[in-house]
């Protein structure tokens, strides 16, 4: 039996958004650090793009590649004031940012338990 692609989907947006909150959290946690320089993940229909053949890990030491983990980069400062200690970090863009993570977050699994309903439904009749 084929795996469902809703799923696996929504778990490829699932893992981007536990990726893209820990950047946001480490930009919080340095936003009084000199020098520091905001970062952010590449937008997850980027990521689904470049997302393609991966390294096989033959055994079960190997590393594999994350390429969500890879996508995260300095954030451009354009309209972002740099601090006289070279800080990029925005405190209130940050917070937004988390915000707007959760309530993603919250649609991909209400849209995982319907799905998982609608499957139930169909394995009962």
């Amino acid at each position: 039996m084929q795996p469902i692609q809703l799923f696996d989907l929504t778990s490829k947006q699932a893992h981007w958004l536990t990726v893209r909150q820990s950047v946001v959290a480490g930009n919080i946690a340095n936003a009084n650090t000199p020098g520091y320089a905001a970062r952010d993940v590449a937008a997850f229909e980027a990521v689904l793009q470049e997302t393609g053949t991966r390294m096989a890990a033959t055994q079960p030491g190997h590393f594999q590649e994350d390429s969500i983990r890879g996508s995260v980069s300095s954030s451009d400062n354009r309209g972002v004031e740099v601090l006289p200690s070279g800080n990029s970090v925005n405190l209130p863009d940050e917070l937004s940012k988390t915000g707007e993570i959760k309530r993603m977050y919250e649609l991909n699994t209400g849209m995982v338990k319907a799905f998982h309903r609608m499957m139930l439904l169909t394995v009962k009749r």
